[in-house]
């Protein structure tokens, strides 16, 4: 066959392979691309001219005479160009396929791992089908060839030999985590300028992996292509982007964003486009039609402002941490929402597990469940409108949960799973930020299938890297992975979970995500297609060594081309170097993975690889060997990192930097580690390892000092620690001031003008050191430029603007500076002109600053107006309002007029904002008021300390303020009265380690004021201390105190007497040192130890003693303590003289005396009485120091009571105690002789008699104690005022024991009573009615019962009722018991006394039979009967007799009589036998009725007679 034919059918050939790529790519595609019709270039141009225009044609005829075009051969595996030609292969532009995106494609960017693979498999698809191409180009020949021609295809295999070296490099990058990276422009859009009516369109080249996703914006507004396809397309295809304006018109100008986003970042390029006009037309008015799609939102800029925002924020592992915001939108449009979205180290967030998003139309809310260290990062609320977004920012630190055991690491993070087959998966992790007490020395990995809650072990010794493969999982089944930490203490907790992944063939799961033609089960089904018969697989290729630690070695495969149709399975073969066996490693199941991990490899030898493939129909040859692998680590710790800077960032963080860690793999992140300077103790600042060299560590103590460390981790492990850096103490960092406010005109004159401004709100943390004025001229509307009046910076906030021009208008701008620079320059004044005054009242005061701010008060201070009118200025006035308030909340903080340049207010409410300003006065009037002063938020600064005064211990008097916010360069500034102090000499200031201590050298009247002190280069911390004249007393009296110092005394010298009569003279100090002396006086002389005095001083309590052991005459005198502390003296006496000497002798004679009595038997207590509250009378003592043979005698009226007396039986001892009681009952022992017979039971014993004690009871009791050691005695006087003291205490305890009164009701009347314990005779017991003594009467009456007080009322009325008190004597005044007769009390009673009464009056009438009848009636038969009865009743009652039940009637036989009213008689004539039964009287009236029975009966002698004969 001719080359010409041979060409032919290649062209033919190769146009099939089109259109078989062009039906993949769509197949891979068509999920995420759509292909626009109205494109200026088909997708064909694409692919029939994929090759450069550098191509030579030539005619070549066929054997049949047809002129086919011969194309020169092409490098195949040459770029590829982007570039569409037409048939003259002629560039007409780029060729863009069509990417459709809309703004819910844009928020939803962020997609999981799936997103990632599925990115993945498109990748490796176009891959294959560049090697495909490259290898049909190796397969074209020419059989004619030229000397030109060869010269050109050896330079084409040149360039195809270097495109093929860069996709091996391009494979050597398919690892996911080398290939990933952020978004990247390759190809920048760029502006143009087009006129009104053309068609404009933007291209741009993206570059990323996963492949980034791209939107447009315009003016940050988003672009809708999709909303509005007449004006815009936008189309997105092999990583070429382009957008193209249709119909361009004037409004198009603009600026043109466009953002590409993946999961590892975000990258934004703008170009401007410029639309110009032929002619001006005239702009469309409100009211003209509007173009098609138009909404309300159309045509609005919105306005966002984030407020009320989160700041940073601290959790700790498992528990739940919500970050908000109230976003404001305005204006407010109906049915408008914004689109807020969340996003974590500039990722999006979507609403999960961990993860919940709420938007209540005016609050976004973030609420992260159960915090894991994985959710630390920096959290952004990002607002979009159709006119722009907002955003706000703040950093998220998550904490690690308390361990269980003390000294285990913490848990890992961030677990992933990557490379997933069939059987495999490799498994990665972060290294945690703590390793506890000691190194980590491995992990361990667990699995779990979906569904169980079965966790297994992974590996049965501990992994060192954070990486690692796990084999045997079942195809198809879904598995979670958690990994622990283990060092010498223990294992840590497990990290969270990772994402769900399946065991399954990547190109299964790429025809997974293409898309299910029936809605997805949530079953995975598996079909294998019919194996072709006897097909061997050949051998893999590539076998490599992909990963290699010293616990495992991962290798990895390409499959083999030939493998029929039905799967294939792996046996992994290994040698041991200098051998040449080889060994099987997976013998008992082969793999389905072109993966594998060889685990129990020897550390540090060598080994090759290979690999078979095997099917049904057999083994395939092996692979390629992989050449000698050396097992060890391939991964390198990673290096230290450089030296580490701290800066200060505010008061509470610290922004840190280093230099990265050089030569350093896989580099994960960097910890960084915080000691406070002197501890030794390292915490950690982040618990999530972060990639840049700057981080700020939040949470740090203001003050406190710090130094930092940085470590860096990789898979490998963690690094050495970075060299400390230099200790730093927390504290905001200075910056440039901001912007003064407020420039108004203070005074104008011919040729200058006076100007005045406020200082700046922030001072960026150091004090303002001056401002520079800037001025421009203004003619109508046309401004000058901007000239420096100043070169030297001014130190007020006023100045002189000299060298003007008169009737001239300027503009004036003011910028104040600090050590950190300059700020920017502040809004300019309004259009000013220079002429002279004629006002007469006074300018406006300037220099409005504050000082002293404080919860409920805040100093106002200023300066008097440069301009003072025609008059001097004689007073201020000052107002306030709050910051919310209109300007009608205005109000006058004083009355009259204040002289003087500042001003305390107080009465503000703590945590509210105010405005402040000033006028000023003089004899013309009240002139304008100042520049507005605030907000001022009145509320106490943490730390703030006031200034107070002290006095050292040599009398100097001083003020200190103490301020614990020191910055760098701040200084103590003292002012009298808020203005410098001139007199230096009354002061001297010494400031020392953020204290500043202000002496007064001579105080006296002269410095009476207040005195303030201000800190620089901070944030306005000052206080004030006002002297007053009652003050500047009390403090020289204190100074004199301590120039000449007394000892004080806690107690002044006192005396005591002690035992044996010894005398105890003492005092205390309140303090003393060491070094006290003392020196003990009397009568002017001084005494020392010996037999007289005994002394003693005890420092530590400051107690001083002396002890004299008995006084004499000749110690009568005054007793002194002199005591000499330093130079500190105190002096304390004792006067002892006179009567107060003798009774102090004589008593100090009688404790010796005492004590010499208590050396034998004696009374602890003497003689007394008692009375119990049984109101038993006892006669009791106390004895001590007694023996068994010691004698105790009882003796009345001086005769001894003998031990067969009654009154011994009285007498009782327990221990030490003797007791006689008088009331005791005895019985004696000729009473029980008398006794008759038998000995009688208790009951018979008669009642003990009911007095206590009587008057035959008094007498003299007294008590004898004698033994061979002494005598002592005892007596008690019973009779007249011993007597009578018994019964007083008698009747104290009889009133005491009183009940309650209470109420009883009875027949008679009500019946008032108390009960007692015991009731005397000599009692007195009083009743009241309304605090009037109650008469004894017939009706009324009061007595005792028993041990009951009663008052008896009979037949009460309502006089009766009131107020009754019971008065019972207790020896004294007498104790009372009330009750209220009244209400519901009288009312019960009264109710129930005639309800009694009532009773007895029917019992007393009742009818009823008193007497005259017999029970048993027994009479002969024939004689008569006669009974009698006795009746009473009122009135006289009815009378019935009956008998058996029935009642009898008066007849012959039966006479019935009833005489008087009182008699009822009964007369049977000739009784029979008939008449035997049971009789009654029945006797009845209206109040009752009663019967009177009786039995009667009837016997025959004759018949008695006979019975008794039978019986015998």
């Amino acid at each position: 066959m001719s080359g010409s034919v041979r060409v032919t059918q290649k062209q033919q050939q190769q146009q099939q392979h089109q259109q078989q790529q062009e039906k993949l790519q769509q197949h891979h595609y068509e999920s995420n691309v759509y292909l626009s019709t109205k494109s200026s270039v088909s997708k064909q141009s694409f692919t029939t001219h994929k090759t450069t225009s550098r191509r030579l044609t030539s005619s070549v005829k066929t054997e049949k005479g047809q002129e086919v075009v011969k194309l020169s051969p092409l490098p195949k595996r040459a770029k590829r160009t982007y570039l569409a030609m037409d048939l003259d292969k002629e560039v007409i532009g780029y060729v863009v396929p069509v990417f459709r995106a809309n703004h819910e494609v844009v928020r939803g960017l962020m997609e999981a791992q799936e997103d990632a693979t599925e990115e993945g498999i498109q990748y490796v698809a176009m891959r294959n089908l560049f090697v495909r191409e490259a290898r049909e180009a190796l397969e074209v020949r020419v059989e004619k060839k030229t000397r030109t021609t060869h010269i050109r295809e050896t330079a084409e295999r040149m360039e195809l030999g270097k495109t093929m070296e860069e996709w091996a490099e391009f494979r050597k990058k398919m690892n996911p985590d080398s290939l990933t990276h952020p978004p990247e422009f390759i190809v920048k859009p760029r502006g143009q300028t087009v006129w009104e009516g053309n068609t404009v369109k933007l291209h741009c080249t993206v570059a990323g992996w996963p492949k980034p996703r791209t939107a447009w914006y315009k003016n940050n507004v988003l672009i809708d292509a999709k909303a509005r396809p007449e004006k815009y397309t936008a189309e997105s295809n092999y990583n070429m982007h382009s957008l193209e304006i249709k119909n361009c018109d004037f409004l198009d100008t603009a600026q043109y964003h466009v953002s590409a986003l993946n999961v590892k970042g975000e990258a934004s390029y703008v170009a401007t486009v410029v639309v110009k006009r032929f002619q001006e037309g005239e702009e469309a008015g409100p009211l003209d039609p509007k173009p098609h799609g138009f909404c309300s939102e159309h045509g609005v800029t919105f306005e966002t402002s984030i407020i009320d925002k989160f700041e940073v924020a601290f959790g700790r592992e498992g528990e739940t941490l919500s970050l908000g915001c109230t976003v404001i939108v305005y204006p407010v449009v109906k049915k408008y929402q914004p689109d807020v979205v969340w996003y974590r180290n500039s990722v999006p967030l979507t609403s999960s597990k961990w993860v919940h998003t709420h938007w209540s139309g005016e609050r976004a809310t973030l609420t992260l469940v159960h915090l894991n260290k994985e959710d630390e990062g920096m959290y952004t609320l990002r607002v979009n409108t159709k006119s722009g977004y907002d955003a706000y920012s703040a950093y998220v630190f998550v904490r690690d949960a308390d361990v269980e055991v003390e000294g285990v690491p913490v848990a890992p993070l961030d677990v992933c799973c990557h490379d997933a087959n069939k059987d495999y998966v490799v498994v990665t992790w972060k290294q945690p930020a703590v390793e506890g007490s000691s190194t980590i020395l491995g992990y361990y990995i667990d699995r779990c299938e979906v569904g169980t809650h079965h966790w297994a072990q992974c590996n049965d010794t501990p992994v060192k890297y954070a990486r690692f493969p796990v084999t045997g999982l079942v195809e198809g089944r879904s598995y979670i992975f958690r990994v622990r930490a283990l060092n010498k203490s223990g294992v840590s907790r497990p990290s969270r979970v990772s994402e769900a992944v399946v065991a399954m063939d990547p190109s299964d799961r790429a025809r997974l995500r293409a898309g299910p033609s029936a809605p997805w089960t949530g079953i995975i089904k598996f079909t294998e297609e019919d194996a072709t018969a006897g097909v061997v697989p050949g051998e893999p290729s590539d076998v490599a060594v992909t990963e290699a630690t010293k616990s495992y070695v991962v290798l990895a495969w390409k499959p083999p081309v030939q493998r029929g149709h039905e799967g294939v399975m792996y046996y992994i073969e290994k040698c041991i170097s200098g051998t040449d066996t080889w060994q099987r490693v997976n013998t008992g199941m082969p793999v389905k993975s072109p993966r594998f991990a060889l685990f129990d490899l020897a550390e540090g030898k060598s080994y090759s690889f290979r690999v078979r493939c095997c099917n049904s129909a057999g083994v395939s040859e092996a692979s390629v060997s992989t050449g000698e692998i050396t097992v060890g680590d391939k991964l390198d710790l990673p290096s230290a990192p450089g030296n580490t800077v701290a800066i200060r960032n505010t008061d509470t963080s610290v922004a840190v930097l280093w230099g990265a860690s050089k030569d350093v793999r896989h580099l994960v992140g960097y910890y960084i580690e915080c000691s406070v300077v002197g501890t030794e103790v390292w915490m950690p600042c982040n618990n999530k390892p972060v990639k840049q060299t700057r981080f700020v560590c939040h949470g740090l103590t203001t003050g406190q000092n710090y130094v930092f460390r940085v470590k860096a981790v990789n898979a490998a492990g963690y690094s050495q620690s970075s060299p400390n850096s230099d200790a730093v103490v927390v504290q905001a960092a200075i910056s440039i001031p901001g912007k003064p406010t407020g420039v108004t005109l203070l005074e104008a004159v011919k040729d200058f003008m006076v100007l005045g401004w406020n200082e700046p709100a922030s001072n960026g943390g150091a004090d303002i050191r001056g401002y520079f004025v800037d001025y421009r001229t203004v003619k109508g509307s046309v401004v000058g430029k901007w000239h420096e009046m100043n070169h030297q910076a001014l130190t007020t906030t006023t100045y002189k603007a000299e060298g003007l021009k008169e009737n001239v208008f300027y503009q004036f701008q003011v910028r104040a500076m600090n050590m950190a620079g300059v700020s920017k320059a502040s809004v300019h004044s309004a259009s000013l002109e220079c002429k002279e005054w004629t006002i007469t009242v006074p300018g406006s005061p300037v220099g409005l600053h504050v000082l002293e701010v404080r919860d409920t008060s805040v100093v106002v201070l200023w300066e008097p107006p440069a301009f003072n009118g025609r008059t001097a200025v004689n007073g201020y006035y000052l107002d306030l309002k709050e910051t919310s308030a209109g300007e009608g909340g205005w109000k006058a903080v004083h009355e009259k007029a204040n002289k003087k340049k500042y001003m305390k207010v107080t009465g503000l409410k703590a945590g509210t904002s105010y405005v402040f300003r000033v006028r000023a006065q003089n004899l013309a009037g009240v002139g304008k008021t100042s520049a507005v002063l605030g907000p001022v938020l009145a509320q106490t600064r943490p730390g703030t300390k006031e200034i107070y005064v002290d006095v050292d211990d040599d009398g100097v008097i001083s003020m200190i303020f103490e301020c614990s916010e020191m910055n760098e360069g701040s200084e103590f500034v003292w002012s009298k009265n808020y203005q410098a102090m001139t007199d230096t000499s009354r002061l001297t200031i010494v400031n020392e380690h953020g204290r500043s201590r202000a002496i007064f050298n001579s105080p006296s009247l002269e410095d009476l004021g207040t005195f303030s002190c201000v800190v620089t280069n901070t944030d306005g911390m000052s206080s004030s201390y006002t002297l007053t004249e009652e003050g500047l007393m009390r403090l020289l009296d204190i100074s004199h105190e301590h120039k000449f110092p007394v000892i004080p005394f806690k107690s002044e010298m006192a005396m005591e007497l002690l035992e044996k009569g010894r005398v105890r003279f003492w005092t205390q100090v309140e303090k003393c040192t060491s070094s006290c002396e003392v020196e003990y006086v009397f009568n002017n002389v001084i005494v020392s130890q010996g037999k007289k005095y005994t002394m003693n001083f005890d420092k530590s309590t400051g107690i001083i003693e002396m002890f004299m052991d008995s006084l004499e005459v000749t110690d009568e005198g005054t007793f002194t303590f002199n005591l000499v502390d330093g130079k500190a003296k105190g002096t304390t006496s004792l006067v002892l003289i006179g009567d107060e000497f003798r009774e102090l002798q004589k008593k100090s004679e009688f404790e010796r005396a005492e004590w010499v009595r208590k050396q034998g038997p004696h009374f602890v207590k003497y003689l007394d009485f008692a009375v119990t509250p049984e109101c038993n009378v006892l006669l009791k003592c106390k004895i001590g120091n007694v023996r068994p043979e010691t004698e105790i005698t009882w003796s009345k009226d001086k005769i001894e009571i003998a031990e067969d007396d009654e009154d011994a039986k009285k007498i009782e001892r327990q221990d030490g105690d003797l007791t006689f009681n008088i009331g005791k009952w005895i019985i004696k022992q000729q009473e029980q002789k008398e006794k008759e017979g038998k000995k009688q039971p208790a009951d018979d014993v008669p009642p003990p008699p009911r007095a206590k004690i009587s008057k035959k009871d008094a007498g003299i009791y007294g008590v004898v104690l004698r033994d061979e050691r002494g005598k002592d005695t005892s007596t008690f006087n019973l009779t007249d005022a011993g007597y009578q003291a018994v019964m007083n205490e008698l009747f104290r305890v009889i009133a005491t024991s009183s009940s309650d009164i209470k109420v009883l009701s009875t027949e008679h009347g009500i019946v008032l009573y108390s009960n007692v314990t015991y009731y005397h005779e000599d009692l007195r017991v009083g009743w009241l009615l309304k605090d009037a003594k109650i008469a004894a009467s017939e009706r009324v009456k009061s007595g005792v019962t028993g041990e009951q007080l009663w008052l008896k009322i009979n037949e009460p009325t309502e006089k009766d009722k009131g107020k009754y008190a019971m008065d019972v004597f207790d020896g004294k005044d007498g104790v009372k018991r009330v009750f209220e007769l009244t209400g519901q009390a009288w009312e019960e009673a009264f109710e129930e006394f005639q309800r009694l009464k009532a009773a007895a009056i029917a019992e007393r009438n009742r009818a009823r039979v008193v007497g005259g009848l017999p029970d048993v009636v027994a009479i002969q038969e024939g004689k008569s009967l006669n009974l009698t009865g006795n009746v009473w009743g009122e009135p006289v009652p009815e009378v019935s007799w009956i008998k058996n039940d029935k009642e009898l009637v008066s007849d012959e036989r039966y006479q019935l009589k009833f005489e008087h009213g009182k008699f009822a008689s009964i007369t049977i004539a000739a009784v029979t036998t008939a008449d035997s039964g049971k009789y009654a009287l029945l006797v009845k009236n209206k109040y009752g009725t009663e019967a009177g029975e009786f039995t009667v009966s009837v016997y025959n002698p004759e018949e008695e007679d006979h019975k008794e004969g039978k019986k015998d």
